[in-house]
């Protein structure tokens, strides 16, 4: 493991985990070693992860004075870790107790951050606190799980005398969403990774001044994310809400069903929020409550075009796509439902996503946008031209499926093993919607009055060219014009594919 000695000549260690931009991490508890955090449900495939021990914890050497131990103290070796990675500012995140840790680093030197992220973070450097009948009330979340009972009869019979890690054993179930074999086994590992001692001092008294804190923390202008697990006691979301409120430029994220620990919850909700929030090239915006991601390129005055990918794909499948059109276009790229950033709800559809399509146009204010979709995102935008045909300039639908019932059917998929880029039950939804289309979408193709170019694919393709040939003849303005590369033209054949979309006029 790296090392580098701090300010007061301890050796501190941290681990490296990933590729990208480096995001310096600090471990709650207080004072857990940082292995606990392992690659943060797969952040790690977005930043490298920057995972330093603090003094006296995991591989760290336990420093001279422990006084040292205290919050405030510790800001040094904040500061002593982003010179030694020779970092002019940097995205620093902290977790729970590691958060006070983090706000103080950013009070002390706001120049120096570029994001900071605090995950279910006490608020205590801002005077916003937790108190025992607070934490009681919100803990009776869990009051129909089966361990609730005993649980709740330990967590009542906890006095002064109870040792810090038997605190801790009683009060982990109650800081996860589900009290599962995985949170069992991230619980436990605490007890042997937790400078008790040192966690005893981290909190101690002179460690913070709220006020100061809160008056310095004005100044400072990077980006905040404050995300609350929405089962979490300690902070709750309202406890969250409110210290974000003192910080200039935060924002609240609250995982569903996640308690204190909301990567171990669920990964991919967790993943989607920071990675989001940590891409400066990916934006948000809610349609109908649904958090949608999108990158932006282009002239902000320039026309608009849309692009809008296929299933299992996101906005990031066009970047060669966009890269080309953002010489004279404003291009926006969107990850719908269930893809890439954007929120998984649950229910899919191609009405869905003809009404989240519409949706987001009309959020930002892009009518008469020209709209570049493929696959599964072209059926939504057609579905959307036929219901609001002011809304879409000009249409290309690359490789749509045409709305015939198939024969045979599409049998019912298994999912693949391990984690996937989109949600799974996108494809049974979908799938049994190919199947069995509703007659109304075919037979409104006739509503459709925009200038519509339909990009076939060949003979290769999957889908049958003669069904894109008779949705060219259904719409009343469309012309048809293959490109011999398969199902992905945009993506195996991009000149082509800009060849032809820029000779119809996008």
């Amino acid at each position: 493991m790296p090392t580098f000695t701090t300010h007061d000549g301890t050796e501190l260690s941290y681990r490296l985990r990933g590729e990208g931009e480096p995001l310096l991490c600090h471990a709650g508890g207080p004072m857990r070693g940082a292995a606990y955090l392992g690659n943060l449900g797969g952040l790690d495939a977005h930043r490298t992860l920057v995972l330093l021990d603090a003094r006296g914890t995991g591989a760290s050497a336990v420093p001279v004075d422990p006084g040292t131990y205290r919050c405030d103290r510790q800001v040094g070796d904040v500061e002593a870790l982003r010179l030694h990675l020779g970092l002019e500012r940097i995205d620093l995140l902290g977790h729970s107790a590691g958060g006070n840790l983090a706000l103080l680093y950013a009070a002390v030197h706001p120049e120096r951050i570029r994001s900071l992220v605090l995950v279910t973070s006490a608020g205590r450097a801002l005077g916003v606190e937790t108190t025992d009948e607070e934490w009681d009330e919100a803990a009776e979340v869990f009051a129909d799980r089966s361990w609730y009972p005993r649980a709740r009869a330990e967590l009542d019979a906890i006095g002064p005398d109870t040792p810090l890690p038997r605190v801790h054993e009683i009060a982990a179930p109650f800081a996860y969403g589900r009290w599962d074999a995985p949170a069992r086994e991230h619980a436990a590992a605490a007890v042997r990774e937790t400078n008790w001692e040192a966690a005893s001092r981290y909190h101690g008294e002179g460690a913070y001044h709220p006020e100061e804190a809160r008056r310095a923390l004005t100044a400072l202008t990077a980006p905040v994310l404050v995300m609350a697990g929405e089962y979490d006691a300690g902070p709750t979301p309202a406890k969250a809400a409110e210290a974000a409120a003192f910080l200039p430029d935060a924002r609240l994220v609250v995982q569903r069903g996640a308690g204190h620990h909301p990567w171990v919850d669920d990964a991919n909700a967790f993943v989607r929020a920071l990675a989001t929030f940590l891409d400066p090239a990916v934006r948000t915006v809610s349609v109908d409550g649904v958090r949608l991601a999108y990158r932006v390129a282009g002239p902000e005055e320039a026309p608009p075009v849309v692009l809008v990918h296929g299933r299992g794909e996101d906005g990031g499948s066009w970047a060669g796509i966009t890269a080309d059109l953002a010489a004279d276009h404003r291009v926006y790229a969107i990850d719908l439902r269930g893809h890439g950033l954007s929120d998984r709800p649950g229910r899919y559809g191609f009405e869905d996503f003809r009404d989240e399509l519409g949706g987001f146009l009309k959020a930002l204010d892009l009518t008469g946008a020209s709209v570049v979709a493929h696959s599964m995102g072209a059926a939504a935008a057609y579905l959307l031209a036929e219901r609001e045909p002011g809304l879409i300039g000009r249409l290309v639908l690359e490789e749509p499926p045409a709305f015939v019932p198939l024969d045979p059917p599409r049998p019912v998929l298994r999912r693949p093993e391990g984690p996937l880029p989109f949600d799974w039950e996108v494809v049974p939804t979908t799938d049994a919607q190919l199947n069995a289309p509703d007659p109304a979408w075919r037979a409104g193709l006739s509503a459709i009055t925009v200038p519509t170019l339909v990009l076939a694919g060949g003979p290769t393709s999957h889908i049958p060219q003669e069904q894109l040939t008779g949705l060219v003849e259904a719409v009343p303005r469309a012309r048809l014009v293959t490109v011999g590369a398969g199902h992905l033209v945009h993506r195996d054949r991009p000149a082509d594919f800009l060849a032809a979309i820029r000779e119809f006029g996008v």
